[in-house]
């Protein structure tokens, strides 16, 4: 007898023993402090990760945590502040940088930041027979400055070394958002010594000087990221790995945080929120958005290369039922490309009204009395200016469809839908716009100048083309007296407004869930992710 109760005795000490080992295992996945882990869930996976060749914010998410810029945004705001510049002084015309760089940093390769590797980065996206100028077009160098070396309106004239730790640019003109163009996280500086060995294979290997270097890509699965022992920041990064996790669906992402799968989540649906909000295991982070969801028109394909035609359509989106239906509230109409916070903001442009007799009207007048059809791209993919870009396409085609028109629903994987309408394959496509840099240029000219409307990668999906428009942009750009630069735009919203490229539809606000022990995490206007600071709570 004495046996056998010694026996069970033992059994379950063992039995709680290895309970408690697999409760310390857990923990030292998550929270614990052997292995600080944060599992980070998203839609879509990254499609390269050299930021100066993607468009799309499910790369940079990642590319955030890999490179620095000179210079970087502010925590929740769009102010400038030192990053791998320490200081920088412009010239009096304000055609002349120069930047002091921070000693003592180091690429994840082991090789030296300095004034030749910033050098090196610039040439590399400005000329396109530079030897490392592959794997895409550097559209966002393009966007920002004006085009290649050798176009006429490109703004850089050229980017020297002083010294070691000295950097000098000097710009054909004036650009107003210079300083917040190199914040944005196209120009996270690369390892020339990475880059040079193979910039094809760089897209899949990136090396920068951030606070996480790239330990693994499962594509369409996990990016493993581990922590920069040599990271120029003291005291951080504070997690020692992150690892963002692909779920496709808006309701199963959030399955996995409750469930404990992963710690914190975008792309929350926002009929989610409210239920997040109550659950006493997580909180709610809001961002309101400096973005832009809308329906653009390929204005050089008919029926849309005609205004009447676009006019119409405008009449025939319903946004404040769009808004209800599909964003719970937490979005407001858009009127115009940009929002209403940002300078320059038009509040005296109208809107076109929902109304479907109005819009059968100009269709009639357009020549198209009897209908049309018209192929509709719409995304699958949750974006934060859009929640569900198919639903919103089903919603609107209904609504089409009371005025003769018969819009075939077109869907692809996010990458594709990038590139396709990139190349303008569409004829009309739900997009949308996260701001990079607090700048009406970012969204004016960015979005629906003609220098953009370059392919493959068009930012201006619309196509559109306005040299009056393109002169208010241009002159905007170099002026520095902001009440002059606003009037500008102010004029340009107008000019945008009467040609109908597109159906503004949304400026959304951006939810984000996470477990309540994750500390640290702070949105940004630009959604740019930032994870240097976040913790768990011991």
């Amino acid at each position: 007898m004495k046996k056998r109760l010694w026996l069970v005795s033992l059994i379950a000490i063992f039995i709680f023993s290895s309970v408690l080992v697999g409760c310390v295992e857990k923990k030292s996945a998550g929270t614990g402090k052997n292995d600080k882990t944060l599992i980070y869930g998203r839609g879509e996976d990254a499609k390269l990760l050299d930021p100066s060749l993607v468009t799309d914010g499910e790369s940079t998410k990642v590319t955030d945590q890999i490179f620095d810029n000179l210079v970087e945004y502010a925590d929740g705001s769009t102010d400038v502040v030192p990053s791998l510049a320490e200081s920088w002084e412009a010239s009096e015309d304000a055609k002349v940088w120069t930047f002091k760089l921070r000693k003592d940093v180091k690429f994840h390769d082991g090789t030296p930041f300095n004034a030749e590797a910033v050098v090196f980065n610039f040439e590399r996206w400005a000329d396109k027979n530079h030897p490392q100028h592959k794997g895409g077009d550097f559209p966002y160098y393009a966007y920002m400055f004006g085009g290649y070396k050798g176009d006429p309106g490109h703004k850089i004239k050229s980017v020297t070394a002083v010294d070691e730790f000295t950097v000098k640019f000097e710009l054909t003109s004036p650009q107003a958002p210079f300083l917040q163009n190199l914040a944005m996280s196209a120009f996270g500086i690369a390892s020339p010594t990475a880059v040079k060995k193979d910039p094809i294979a760089f897209t899949r290997n990136p090396v920068g000087t951030g606070p996480f270097k790239l330990k693994e890509w499962k594509k369409n699965d996990t990016i493993t990221l581990v922590k920069n022992g040599s990271f120029w920041r003291k005291g951080e990064p504070k997690l020692d790995k992150v690892i963002f996790k692909v779920i496709p669906d808006n309701s199963a992402r959030f399955t996995a945080l409750k469930s404990g799968d992963v710690d914190i989540i975008d792309g929350l649906n926002p009929t989610d929120v409210a239920p997040a909000e109550k659950d006493s295991k997580l909180q709610v982070f809001k961002q309101v958005g400096m973005n832009v969801g809308y329906l653009a028109f390929n204005t050089e394909k008919k029926p849309f290369d005609n205004p009447k035609v676009r006019q119409a359509f405008n009449h025939a989106v319903n946004k404040e039922a769009l808004i209800k239906n599909f964003y719970s509230g937490l979005a407001k109409p858009a009127i115009n490309p940009m929002p209403e916070f940002m300078l320059g903001y038009n509040k005296d442009v109208k809107d076109y009204e929902f109304n479907l007799d109005k819009a059968k009207q100009l269709l009639a007048e357009a020549g198209y009395a009897d209908g049309m059809e018209v192929e509709f791209f719409a995304m699958t993919a949750p974006r934060p200016y859009m929640p569900d870009g198919k639903k919103i396409a089903e919603y609107i085609q209904a609504d089409l469809a009371k005025i003769g028109v018969k819009a075939k629903i077109v869907t692809h994987d996010w990458q594709i839908y990038l590139d396709k309408t990139g190349k303008g394959e569409h004829q009309m496509a739900l997009f949308g716009w996260n701001g990079d840099n607090g700048d009406p240029d970012n969204f004016l000219y960015v979005l629906l100048d003609k220098d953009n409307t370059r392919m493959p990668d068009a930012a201006n999906i619309a196509l559109y083309k306005n040299d009056e428009l393109h002169d208010l942009l241009i002159r905007a750009q170099e002026l520095s007296d902001e009440k002059q630069r606003a009037e500008l735009y102010m004029k340009a919203q107008e000019i945008i407004k009467r040609d109908a490229p597109w159906v503004p539809i949304a400026h959304a606000t951006v939810p984000y869930a996470a477990k309540k022990e994750v500390i640290g995490f702070k949105t940004h206007p630009t959604t740019e992710l930032s994870l240097e600071k976040v913790d768990f709570a011991q």
